[in-house]
């Protein structure tokens, strides 16, 4: 059966941003990145690099678990996860990664959320970020 694409929520399209960017730079100034983990971001910067002009894709499930190294449930969680943050819409198997908008405000995560010390600039891997996820939820 052939998906048919169709936009989630007109009203969320989304547009490239003055700074030249998918990524919004709101994601981190409005604090949304705060309140993501490794998984959920990881997702999300899947999603907007996968998606087309108006944010629209549609990986199976399984494709996506395996490029993120997930497990199909870590993958709901997510993808749950970036749904009440109101950054993507789904409706299986379509996603949209919404715009963001100027009333939209996440409030900061609290002061006291544990926050991974990071010891050098050096880039890393979403692979060593999700890594670290894992060894950090076993401790």
């Amino acid at each position: 059966m052939k998906t048919v694409k169709h936009v989630l929520r007109p009203d969320r399209l989304r547009q490239v941003p003055e700074q030249f960017s998918w990524v919004d730079q709101a994601l981190v100034q409005r604090h949304f990145i705060d309140r993501c983990d490794s998984r959920a971001a990881a997702l999300y910067l899947f999603l907007v690099t996968v998606a087309d002009a108006q944010g629209l894709s549609y990986y199976a499930a399984s494709t996506i678990a395996g490029r993120l190294h997930l497990s199909v449930d870590e993958l709901g969680a997510a993808r749950a996860h970036l749904m009440e943050l109101d950054l993507i819409a789904y409706q299986a198997p379509l996603y949209q990664v919404l715009a963001l908008t100027d009333a939209q405000m996440v409030p900061r995560a609290p002061a006291t959320s544990p926050r991974p010390r990071q010891t050098s600039a050096a880039p890393v891997s979403l692979a060593q970020l999700l890594e670290l996820e894992r060894r950090h939820a076993r401790l």
